[in-house]
C-alpha cells in the first residue's frame, strides 16, 4: 500500500496567503482558525480539486445521503498514517440550515440558489499548525505522483501575492422586512412560549445588497478586520462564495474525544476598557442569557449523547465569558466520547442543526422559525466541516456568515427569544452581531456613486 506523503512548507501565520493560489479553483475550501488575531484556533485547512462532489438527492433519505459519504471516505482508506496528521484526505464542504429540515423529519426545502448541502472528496490539503508553526501539504496516498508534484509546484515558490481582483457593492445592505414586521413576530413567537409549546425560539433576519466582482477580495478584507475561530471560505464558482466568520464551533471529534461549544448570550464590547469590563460582568450575571445557555447546553447533551459512551457526557465549562472584536459571548463546553459503532457523520447528523440556532425543544421551534421567518437561511445557521479518513472531525455553526450569489450578498443576524425577551432589545442585537461585517464592506467596497 502506498505511504502518506508529507512536504514541508514555510510556515504562514496568515492562510489568505496560500489560499490565493487556488481562491479560484474549482471545489476550493479554507478553513480558517482566525490567526494571528484570534489565538483559539490551532489548525488551518484548504484544498480544491475534489477527486468527487456530493450533495442529496431530491427526497433522498439522510441515512442514504451518509451511507455515501461514508462510501466515499472508504474509497480512499481507512488507514491511519504512522504520524498524527491533523487532515489524512476526506470530506470537506457544508450543510445548509435547510438541510437540517430533512434531518429532523420535515419534507426538504430546496434553497433557491445553492444546494442543501455541497461535500467534496479530496486526497490532500495544506495544513497550517500554529502550535507547532509548521505548514505542510499532506497527500492520501489516492493521489498520485504526478498530481502530487503540480500541487507541490503551486505553493514551492514561496508566498503569493494577494488579490487585486475588484469587488464592489453597489448599494448599502437593506433588511428584508421591516421593524413592525420582526415585532409582530417576536409577538408571535412568545405567544407560543406562553403557551407552553416551547422554551426559546431563534428568531432571524437576513440583509441583502448587490455586489460584483470576486468576493475572495471582500473576505480578505473582512478577515483582517472581523477574524474568528472557525471561519472560512468555500468558491461556488461564477464569483459566488460562501465567507464565513464564526465565533462558534458545532462539533468536534478526535480520537473519539467530542466537544461542542454552543454560543448563547451576547453583549456589545464597550467603548471604553471601563465600559467593556462593565458589560462583560452584566452578561456574566445575567439572567436571561444563563437561562438561555443552560437551556441550550442539555439539548446538545441530549443530540451529542445519542453516539456518546453512556454516562460519558460531561460539562467541564459552563458559562464562559469570550470576546470578540464586536462582541462578549456567554460560552459553554460539553464533552463526551464517542461510542463503538458510531462516527462522526453520525454525530454531526443526528445533532444538525444545531440547537444553540434553532431553540428548545429543537423540532417545535424549528417549526415556529419556519412559520415566522420571511426568508430561507440557506447556509446561515449551517455548518463548514470537514471528515478524514482517521476519523477526525471538526465543523462551525455558520454564524457571521455571508452568501455571494448571483449578484447579491446576503447576511443574517438573530437571537434566541424567550418569555423575557423584547422586540427592541433582540432587533438592536441581532443588528449588533454582524454590524462589524456589514460596516466593513460598505467602508471598502461601496461604489462613490451608491
Amino acid at each position: 500500500m502506498q505511504p502518506f506523503h508529507v512536504h514541508p512548507l514555510p510556515y504562514l501565520a496568515d492562510p489568505t496567503v496560500f489560499f490565493s493560489a487556488i481562491r479560484n479553483a474549482p471545489g476550493a475550501v479554507l478553513f480558517d482558525s482566525g490567526r494571528p488575531t484570534s489565538q483559539r484556533g490551532r489548525y488551518d485547512l484548504m484544498s480544491a480539486w475534489p477527486i468527487r462532489s456530493f450533495q442529496p438527492y431530491r427526497d433522498e433519505p439522510t441515512a442514504a445521503f451518509a451511507e455515501r459519504l461514508r462510501a466515499a471516505l472508504k474509497s480512499i482508506g481507512n488507514r491511519r498514517p504512522d504520524e498524527d496528521l491533523p487532515f489524512t484526505g476526506g470530506l470537506m464542504g457544508y450543510l445548509s440550515y435547510d438541510f437540517g429540515r430533512a434531518v429532523i423529519g420535515f419534507k426538504p426545502q430546496e434553497s433557491a440558489h445553492i444546494p442543501n448541502a455541497r461535500i467534496g472528496l479530496y486526497t490532500w490539503a495544506l495544513v497550517s499548525d500554529h502550535e507547532t508553526r509548521q505548514s505542510r501539504l499532506i497527500f492520501n496516498p489516492a493521489l498520485n505522483h504526478q498530481e502530487r508534484k503540480s500541487i507541490i509546484s503551486l505553493f514551492q515558490s514561496g508566498p503569493t501575492r494577494k488579490t487585486d481582483e475588484p469587488f464592489t457593492l453597489d448599494a448599502k445592505f437593506i433588511p428584508t422586512i421591516n421593524y413592525d414586521a420582526y415585532e409582530n413576530a417576536i409577538s408571535n413567537i412568545q405567544g407560543y412560549i406562553a403557551a407552553g409549546d416551547c422554551y426559546q425560539v431563534n428568531f432571524t433576519q437576513k440583509f441583502i445588497t448587490s455586489y460584483s466582482g470576486n468576493p475572495w477580495r471582500a473576505y480578505e478584507i473582512l478577515r483582517n478586520h472581523c477574524a474568528t475561530p472557525y471561519g472560512g471560505y468555500i468558491n461556488l464558482g461564477r464569483h459566488d462564495a460562501i465567507m464565513s466568520f464564526s465565533p462558534e464551533r458545532f462539533i468536534q471529534c478526535s480520537k473519539g474525544r467530542v466537544e461542542t461549544r454552543p454560543i448563547k448570550g451576547t453583549m456589545p464590547r464597550g467603548r471604553t476598557p471601563a465600559e467593556d469590563r462593565l458589560y462583560a460582568k452584566q452578561l456574566a450575571a445575567s439572567k436571561k442569557d444563563i437561562s438561555e445557555n443552560l437551556m441550550i447546553v442539555d439539548l446538545l447533551r441530549n443530540d451529542i449523547g445519542k453516539n456518546c459512551k453512556f454516562g460519558s457526557v460531561s460539562v467541564p465549562e459552563l458559562f464562559s465569558i469570550e470576546s470578540y472584536p464586536n462582541v462578549h459571548h456567554l460560552v459553554s463546553t460539553i464533552q463526551g466520547e464517542l461510542a463503538e459503532g458510531r462516527d462522526p457523520i453520525n454525530l454531526l447528523f443526528d445533532a444538525f442543526p444545531g440547537g444553540s440556532i434553532t431553540g428548545a425543544p429543537k423540532k417545535r421551534a424549528m417549526q415556529i422559525i419556519d412559520e415566522m421567518e420571511a426568508t430561507e437561511r440557506s447556509i446561515y445557521c449551517g455548518s463548514l466541516f470537514y471528515i478524514d479518513t482517521a476519523g477526525h472531525m471538526d465543523s462551525s455553526i455558520t454564524i457571521r456568515t455571508l452568501l455571494a450569489n448571483r449578484g447579491t450578498i446576503s447576511c443574517w443576524g438573530g437571537g434566541g427569544i424567550v418569555a423575557e425577551s423584547t422586540a427592541q432589545g433582540e432587533y438592536q442585537e441581532s443588528v449588533t452581531k454582524i454590524r462589524n461585517l456589514l460596516s466593513c464592506l460598505e467602508r471598502y467596497f461601496l461604489t462613490q456613486s451608491a
